[in-house]
């Protein structure tokens, strides 16, 4: 599960499943020590992590206290328990998005002040593929088709009191018509741009780390 809370990568490893060992600064085992704030730096994995370690890590990483941390890794020893929390903490969403191309550009939203890919709510009768392709006509007007799926993102955030867990598939598309394009406003949508892989790069330092994230896995996918 790729999992974001409070924008903090926090990738969920089934029993058995290792982090990239390239990726991690440090590690600690959730079953020799306890979980504290001042451990939460750089990028880390958490190993053998129980649902109440779980629990522990949620408190801290949506604590106003800043932290250094980059990314998690964390091993969880009951998966499907840690999937049945979830159930009950949090009411789930689902949505879908895409990233469409056009040649050797991309198509970046300028909303909330930071830049973003077309997204959406999955309204009823709908599936993920049929609502990425309506939200990105309907914030951005434009025509695409449809072509892989990237990755699933997962994150969290509160909505009137309430926890919500936002689960997101996007997909590669390609442009077919943007004769027509603007930006929804109703959709709080500033500006919309067609960017180069290096204005990209630069865009995605004012943007979200799940944003990233699908960025990163799409060039994965490429280089494959």
């Amino acid at each position: 599960m790729n999992l974001f809370i409070n924008d903090i990568p926090a990738r969920i490893l089934k029993w058995g499943e290792l982090p990239d060992v390239n990726i991690i600064n440090s590690q600690i085992n959730a079953r020799e020590e306890g979980i504290t704030k001042a451990q939460l730096i750089n990028h880390l994995y958490i190993k053998d992590a129980s649902v109440s370690d779980m629990v522990t890590i949620f408190e801290l990483l949506n604590s106003k206290v800043p932290i250094s941390l980059l990314s998690l890794h964390i091993s969880i020893d009951d998966y499907q328990g840690f999937l049945s929390y979830m159930k009950k903490k949090f009411k789930v969403v689902k949505a879908a998005g895409g990233l469409v191309k056009k040649k050797d550009r991309f198509l970046m939203i300028y909303r909330m002040k930071r830049w973003d890919l077309p997204k959406g709510k999955r309204e009823a009768g709908e599936n993920s593929r049929k609502t990425a392709i309506r939200e990105v006509e309907e914030e951005c007007n434009v025509k695409a088709l449809l072509g892989e799926k990237i990755c699933t993102t997962w994150h969290t955030y509160t909505m009137n009191s309430k926890n919500m867990v936002k689960k997101t598939k996007w997909f590669t598309m390609d442009l077919v018509d943007d004769s027509r394009m603007r930006p929804e406003a109703e959709e709080d949508i500033e500006e919309l741009r067609w960017m180069t892989e290096k204005e990209v790069y630069h865009a995605l330092e004012n943007s979200y780390r799940s944003i990233r994230f699908v960025f990163e896995q799409y060039y994965k996918q490429k280089t494959s």
